[in-house]
């Protein structure tokens, strides 16, 4: 998932997204362990999706803490 578009996602939109990228992520690191992937980089690809979004959420929180303040 590109930058651009986690922008513009809601805050409730991203943090539904990202409990469902953590969920495939934990299905991806199983199905990984018990026979190997065809494509092992989709894992890392979802660990970064997962920091992306952890980081917009991140940067939105404090930026509405500066805006209270």
């Amino acid at each position: 998932m590109k930058q651009e578009v986690i922008k513009e996602l809601s805050t409730a939109d991203l943090k539904e997204r990202l409990d469902e990228e953590k969920k495939q992520l934990v299905r991806l690191k199983l199905n990984h362990a018990v026979s190997p992937l065809e494509n092992p980089n989709k894992i890392k690809t979802y660990r970064r999706t997962i920091a992306r979004i952890l980081t917009e959420l991140k940067k939105r929180e404090t930026e509405e803490a500066t805006n209270k303040q």
